[in-house]
């Protein structure tokens, strides 16, 4: 018989700098398969700044990268148990985000980041959403197939939505492109498309020109 448990569990994320509660906005950016949050927010680095707090949570399923030793990454989900691990990252990522809202009096903008696989789990998480996301960019991957269309289409509502794909991005095809065209049409959601020169990973000058763009 299978069953399920519920228990306390710890995951790991990082910051830009340490929280000074004048930030004007936050920015969640959540990270491809096989990454980890700290070489991630590395590529951030750029974006700094003491009026944007830079949150990295790191996916909380991890393995060696090759073989059975050396470097490890993590991931959002497999197709093992994806529906509990969609769960658990709903409610890791909620958590998160109330435990530092409660540092501000104000209020900050909220932007999301959602890079390659971390694409379909930041839309998963902002489909659900009850804080207005102001901007949300997808890069290197798309929106999640399974989500609700007429709640992603009120979620999103006053959100300015990006695309990102680079001209040589080798895991993005034609036939990829083409689905997510259609799934954004049946969702109800207007998405521009950003593109760039370079393959799969993110061109901070450009990312710096989509997030500052929606103050």
């Amino acid at each position: 018989m299978k069953n399920i448990v519920r228990y306390e569990h710890q995951a790991h994320y990082r910051l830009s700098h340490l929280v000074n509660r004048k930030e004007e906005e936050i920015l969640f950016a959540l990270h491809g398969y096989g990454q980890l949050s700290e070489y991630f927010l590395k590529k951030l680095r750029p974006i700094f700044s003491d009026e944007r707090l830079i949150v990295v949570p790191e996916a909380t399923n991890y393995a060696y990268l090759e073989g059975f030793s050396g470097r490890v990454g993590s991931n959002w989900m497999t197709k093992h148990e994806r529906e509990s691990a969609i769960a658990n990252n709903i409610n890791y990522l909620n958590t998160l985000l109330e435990a530092i809202l409660v540092k501000y009096t104000h209020k900050p903008l909220l932007k999301v980041l959602g890079f390659s696989q971390g694409a379909a789990t930041a839309t998963r998480w902002v489909s659900q959403l009850e804080y207005p996301v102001k901007t949300l960019v997808l890069w290197g991957g798309g929106f999640a197939h399974d989500l609700h269309p007429v709640t992603t289409a009120q979620k999103l509502n006053g959100s300015k939505c990006y695309l990102a794909i680079g001209d040589k991005d080798e895991i993005i095809t034609q036939e990829s492109l083409e689905k997510q065209e259609a799934l954004i049409s049946a969702l109800g959601v207007t998405a521009d498309k950003v593109s760039y020169s370079g393959g799969h990973d993110l061109d901070i000058s450009v990312l710096e020109s989509l997030i500052e763009e929606n103050k």
